[in-house]
């Protein structure tokens, strides 16, 4: 790994009464092997969030809940960071390993990448079909030189003089970060994606929140492809497709009777979402269809696998601080 010991970077964190996560992240950013500026955007907390935070080395910039955006949070963070790079992260997410900050800054040892992203799993209340997800979008082979712009802001590194020349765009209702990608690869840059970056993404959400999340996602995926259409058969055909997928990994992992109601409710809503949001209109690349939409291939689980990441530090989550007991 060509790893850039001296360079300066800046974690920027989006946050909004995040009081049952944010702790962790922090004490999982406090353990690595590379430290940096951590700058936290909050949006008007109404919980322990901000107080927990003061707790650690943290810039803490307030907005309000009225002026939030995706892009405009990450655009107030941006602007006060010093770092040469920019480390965006959710708040609801924490590293697996201490060297999660080497792994995502290493691809920008070339110097055409302008963004990187990492690998994301979920944990024990994770959706079986959002850990199906996680696998499809985020593999455990690296991509250095991928030719589409999918990436995740979730665990994600920009260029900050990149950002000075290409703002995120403020008035998406989502997806910023594709947009922002989207732009930088027409300008003749890279994207990388880094799996040894790998963080746990934390999604619990009822079933409303979830159509909610696909819906935005949706009129923000057609606002950056105009020409896009997913009507009815379209969300038929993703919907059985993903159905099917999902229930063969869980009979697989001999999981499926437990899990065949959350996964018929999670494809519903994320696919019903979808159609609800696109008003069918533009055309995705081909590629980036097939992390959105398409279900996992249907590949018997190699159960003698084992990680490539075994011998790697990873973070003690177990204890509290001195100044949390």
């Amino acid at each position: 790994m060509r790893f850039m010991k001296n360079i300066k970077c800046s974690i920027i964190i989006r946050c909004y009464n995040e009081e049952e996560h944010i702790g962790r992240l922090l004490e999982g950013i406090r353990q690595q092997t590379h430290q940096a500026e951590i700058i936290l955007v909050d949006s008007g907390s109404t919980d322990a969030t901000v107080a927990i935070a003061s707790r650690y080395p943290v810039k803490i910039i307030s907005i309000d809940k009225e002026d939030f955006s995706f892009g405009y949070s990450l655009n107030v963070g941006c602007r006060a960071a010093t770092g040469e790079i920019l480390i965006l992260a959710s708040a609801h997410v924490y590293p697996v390993h201490k060297d999660w900050l080497e792994h995502l800054l290493a691809p920008f040892a070339e110097e055409k990448t302008a963004l990187v992203y990492g690998k994301q799993r979920g944990n024990e209340v994770t959706n079986f079909s959002e850990h199906q997800v996680f696998a499809k979008w985020f593999p455990d082979r690296p991509n250095w030189k991928q030719n589409h712009p999918f990436c995740n802001n979730a665990n994600a590194a920009i260029r900050r003089s990149l950002w000075k020349r290409f703002h995120y765009d403020e008035a998406l209702t989502g997806l910023e970060d594709l947009a922002w990608a989207k732009a930088v690869i027409n300008a003749g840059y890279l994207i990388a994606y880094e799996p040894k970056a790998e963080i746990i993404h934390v999604h619990n959400e009822e079933a409303r929140t979830l159509f909610n999340r696909y819906r935005r996602e949706a009129i923000a995926l057609k606002g950056i492809f105009p020409d896009e259409r997913f009507g009815l058969l379209d969300f038929f055909g993703m919907y059985l497709q993903n159905i099917f997928s999902d229930s063969f990994h869980a009979l697989q992992r001999d999981v499926l009777w437990g899990n065949i109601r959350s996964i018929m409710i999670f494809r519903l809503m994320q696919f019903w979402g979808t159609y609800r949001g696109f008003a069918q209109r533009g055309l995705i690349p081909h590629q980036l269809k097939q992390k959105f939409y398409y279900p996992n291939e249907l590949k018997r689980r190699n159960k003698d696998a084992v990680s490539s990441h075994n011998s790697r530090p990873v973070i003690d989550y177990s204890h509290k601080r001195d100044d949390e007991l």
